[in-house]
């Protein structure tokens, strides 16, 4: 299984931006997807959005039109820029591979923490 580390969270105003990264070793060469979710304080874990090995993407209806995933092959590395952000976005973020040789049901890796204030 793919290790993922989440980074890049912190404590932004209401309509800020920030950007996630996910370092993912392997995979690229793995042909994986990579899936972002968050979970907030005293709540379930949410799924965030996903990013296909060919480059699809999908989205929460909660944060499309907000956020955008991306990923950069050669650094093993999956984005996601969020912008426009609401308090009710607050929670640790995290990552893991989903999809293709990678399959389903794998664990969530470290987080990072982001704390969006009104």
């Amino acid at each position: 299984q793919v290790q993922t580390v989440a980074s890049g969270g912190g404590s932004v105003q209401a309509g800020g931006s920030l950007r996630l990264s996910c370092t993912a070793p392997g995979f690229t060469s793995n042909r994986c997807g990579v899936a972002w979710g968050r979970q907030a304080a005293g709540k379930q874990r949410e799924w965030v959005s996903n990013i296909s090995i060919d480059g699809r993407t999908t989205y929460a209806d909660s944060v499309k039109g907000r956020f955008t995933i991306s990923k950069d092959n050669v650094k093993d590395t999956v984005y996601l820029q969020m912008n426009s952000l609401k308090p009710e976005d607050t929670a640790m973020y995290s990552c893991k591979t989903s999809g293709g040789n990678c399959g389903f049901g794998n664990s969530w890796g470290q987080g990072t923490q982001v704390t969006v204030s009104s």
